[in-house]
């Protein structure tokens, strides 16, 4: 039977999900976006495959998924239909027929990812769900010279959850940076690599944080990163603050700006 696979960029605001992937304990992004696809044609079943999985209360400003549809809708159709049928809290904004080749997770060339620390001494009510508070010491210095550490082709135990089922935990990270907000009294990091652990930017960020508060030098990373032992690294950090950005399909989009730019080194 002929079918027509789409690609579809989405966003989400993760608050109310327990993750993206289907579980049995709560309501899920893409439990939200199959229930869609099963209402637009009329009953069957459409199974999506997504760039990511992102946990409870993560949140997304680009996520990719992928399926194979039975009839050929074109992409502004398709776009208005599925945002018709799923909440507000999903926000598909862009739906591209592709060659059934496309693989939403594997042919990826890499991520970037954000996350927001909200650093004013008393936290607004409204930021509670989108960045984590965390009105201490914040030494710049410090976070910019264990976070030039982490740049590179590593292999990133110390910083993978210990109930990870990857046995490879070698990656590379193209970027690593921190980014002081004043007019919104925050802080920003954003990763940039090939491909991430799991709970691996969150450790990072929970790392970089007793770093930036001093109670780790900043020389600490190039040890713990050395050791390959998730027990020497800091605590993980709360998923609220975590925003899945951009997931690229182009290797040279995914190491552009970079030193990594157009070398053999980026795998």
């Amino acid at each position: 039977m002929t079918s027509y696979r789409y690609k579809v960029t989405l966003q989400y605001d993760g608050s109310q999900f327990v993750g993206f992937q289907i579980q049995p304990n709560g309501r899920t992004v893409q439990e939200d976006i199959e229930k869609a696809l099963k209402i637009m044609t009329k009953g069957q079943e459409i199974k999506l495959r997504s760039a990511g999985r992102t946990d409870s209360g993560v949140h997304a400003k680009a996520q990719v998924i992928h399926f194979d549809y039975p009839v050929h809708l074109p992409p502004e159709n398709m776009k208005r239909a599925l945002n018709s049928l799923t909440t507000d809290e999903i926000a598909i904004y862009q739906v591209e027929v592709v060659d059934e080749s496309f693989h939403a997770q594997y042919s990826s060339a890499g991520k970037k990812y954000q996350y927001r620390v909200d650093i004013n001494e008393v936290m607004t009510p409204f930021k509670r769900l989108y960045a984590l508070h965390h009105p201490y010491r914040i030494d710049m210095e410090a976070l910019e010279e264990a976070l030039a550490v982490i740049v590179g082709k590593h292999d990133f135990t110390s910083f993978c959850a210990s109930n990870s089922g990857k046995e490879d935990k070698v990656r590379t990270v193209y970027e690593a940076k921190v980014e002081r907000d004043e007019l919104n009294g925050e802080i920003i990091f954003t990763f940039r690599g090939n491909g991430f652990l799991y709970n691996m930017v969150r450790i990072f960020v929970g790392t970089l944080l007793q770093i930036a508060n001093g109670l780790r030098p900043a020389d600490d990373m190039k040890r713990i990163l050395e050791a390959k032992d998730r027990n020497q690294a800091g605590p993980t950090a709360a998923a609220h603050g975590l925003y899945m950005m951009q997931t690229y399909y182009d290797k040279r989009e995914a190491t552009k700006g970079t030193i990594f730019e157009q070398t053999e080194d980026a795998e």
